[in-house]
C-alpha cells in the first residue's frame, strides 16, 4: 500500500456507541468528601454523629438505597435518597471463571453506558497471605485506541464520575464480605485511560485510601497509564504512595506509535523519564506493563532495547500474554518466547514477572464484555482495521535490526 495508508490512523470507534439516556442529576454519595457530607447534615440541623453513621453505611456497610440506612431516622433517610445516589451502578451482571478465582462484572450506569470491573482472588501461598484484587474502570470506552485492546474498538464515550469509580470497589467489597473475605488491592487498569480523567481518578484513590472512608492503604492502589505526561506530572507534584504502572508494550518509538498511539504525543523516552522522577519523588518502584504479541514485539532485539530503555531505573516489568481480541490480526506470544524474553531482561538486572491471564472463558480482558454488548461491528470496518494494522506494523518492523529474533 502507499504511504498515505501507512500513515493513516486506525478508524475509531470500530463499534458504534449505544444510545444513551438521561443522567441522574444527584451526586453519588461515595464521591463526596466527608466535610461536604457533614456540612449538608449540619445545614439540616443534624448532630455530628450522623455523618459518621452515614459514612459507615456507605463505606463499611451495604447501603445502596435509603431503606438500608437503618440507624438513621426515616425522614433523614428519605432526604438523603432525594439528594444523593447511594449507588451509581444501576445494575450488574457477574460471570465467573478459573474455578471461582476470577469474577467479571458488567456494570450499567444511569445513562445506559456499561463499564467493567474484575475481581481476582489469589489463595495463600507459603508465607504470603490470600489476596483479593479488583481491577476497575475510569472511563466508559477509551480514546487511546490501542489496537490489541477490546476497549479501543469502542472509542471514547465519557469520563466516569468519582462515585462511579468508587462504587465499583464498593460492589466487590460487599460481595467479598459475604464470603468472609477482605479486598486487599485496587488497580486502575480497566476500561479507559486513568490519567485522561486525572482529577476524578485521584479523588477516587484518595477516598479509597482515606482512613475515615474506605481505609485501603495507598500502597495497595495502582494507577495505570499508557503515557499521559500531564497526569504523571501531577502525581509527581502530589507525591502519593500509589504504584504507578506504565503500559509500555514496545521500546522502539516506531513500533510503540502503532501499539500505543498516544506515543505520538508523549514519546516513550519522555514517559520513562517522568516515571523515574515519580520514583525519586515517592520512593515507589514503577511497574511497566508489556503485552506480548507474537512476532510483533517479542523478539530478542525487543528485549534488548527494552533493557536499554530501562537501564538504571527503579523498575519492575510485567510481561502479559495478549488476550484474544476478535478484530486484530495478532495473537499472543508463546510461553516459551515470553520466558526467553524475561530471561534477557533479568540478565540485564531488571525485575521481571510473567503474568498468567485470568478469566479467558468469560472475556475478562478489558472491554470484551462491553464490546459484545455493543454488538458486532460491520465486516468492512473489521477488514479495514485489520488491513491497516498489518500495514502499519509491517512498516514499523521494517527498521528492526537483525539481532536475532
Amino acid at each position: 500500500m502507499g504511504s498515505k495508508a501507512e500513515g493513516e490512523p486506525l478508524p475509531r470507534p470500530l463499534i458504534d456507541p449505544p444510545r444513551v439516556g438521561q443522567r441522574d442529576p444527584r451526586p453519588g454519595a461515595s464521591g463526596l468528601p466527608l466535610a461536604e457530607v457533614r456540612s449538608w447534615l449540619d445545614e439540616r440541623g443534624q448532630p455530628d454523629y450522623r455523618a459518621r453513621q452515614l459514612a459507615d453505611h456507605v463505606w463499611s456497610g451495604s447501603g445502596a438505597t435509603g431503606s438500608d440506612l437503618r440507624t438513621l431516622p426515616v425522614a433523614l433517610r428519605e432526604e438523603i435518597e432525594t439528594a444523593f445516589r447511594l449507588d451509581t451502578l444501576v445494575s450488574t451482571d457477574v460471570s465467573q471463571a478459573d474455578a471461582g478465582l476470577t469474577d467479571k462484572a458488567l456494570h450499567q450506569l444511569d445513562d445506559g453506558r456499561v463499564i467493567e470491573s474484575v475481581l481476582m482472588r489469589y489463595p495463600a501461598r507459603g508465607p504470603r497471605r490470600p489476596r483479593a484484587t479488583v481491577c476497575i474502570s475510569s472511563q466508559a470506552g477509551c480514546a487511546v485506541g490501542c489496537p490489541f485492546c477490546a476497549t479501543g474498538e469502542l472509542g471514547f464515550w465519557r469520563d466516569l464520575e468519582t462515585a462511579e469509580i468508587v462504587d465499583q470497589v464498593r460492589f466487590w467489597r460487599r460481595r467479598l464480605a459475604l464470603e468472609g473475605r477482605r479486598l486487599t488491592n485496587v488497580v486502575f487498569m480497566g476500561m479507559g485511560e486513568p490519567l485522561l480523567n486525572t482529577r476524578r481518578v485521584l479523588e477516587a484513590a484518595a477516598a479509597l485510601s482515606d482512613p475515615e472512608r474506605f481505609a485501603l492503604g495507598a500502597r495497595r492502589i495502582t494507577i495505570s497509564t499508557s503515557g499521559v505526561l500531564p497526569g504523571i506530572e501531577q502525581m509527581i507534584e502530589l507525591r502519593p504512595q500509589y504504584t504507578l504502572a506504565v503500559s509500555l508494550h514496545a521500546a522502539r518509538p516506531e513500533l510503540r506509535d502503532v501499539l500505543v498511539p498516544l506515543n505520538r504525543r508523549y514519546p516513550v523516552t519522555t514517559i520513562v523519564e517522568a516515571a523515574a522522577r515519580y520514583a525519586t519523588a515517592t520512593g515507589r518502584r514503577p511497574t511497566y506493563e508489556y503485552v506480548m504479541i507474537d512476532a510483533i514485539n517479542d523478539t530478542r532485539q525487543d528485549a534488548v532495547e527494552l533493557s536499554r530503555l530501562l537501564r538504571g531505573q527503579l523498575a519492575h516489568v510485567n510481561l502479559i500474554p495478549m488476550n484474544p481480541v476478535a478484530h486484530t490480526p495478532w495473537r499472543a506470544s508463546s510461553m516459551e518466547r515470553i520466558e526467553a524474553f524475561a530471561a534477557t531482561l533479568r540478565r540485564a538486572g531488571l525485575r521481571t514477572t510473567v503474568r498468567r491471564n485470568r478469566g479467558l472463558e468469560i472475556g475478562a480482558a478489558c472491554g470484551q464484555l462491553a464490546a459484545e454488548r455493543a454488538g458486532a461491528p460491520p465486516p468492512a470496518a473489521v477488514a479495514r482495521r485489520r488491513e491497516l494494522l498489518v500495514t502499519q506494523s509491517a512498516t514499523a518492523l521494517a527498521g528492526r535490526l537483525p539481532a536475532g529474533g
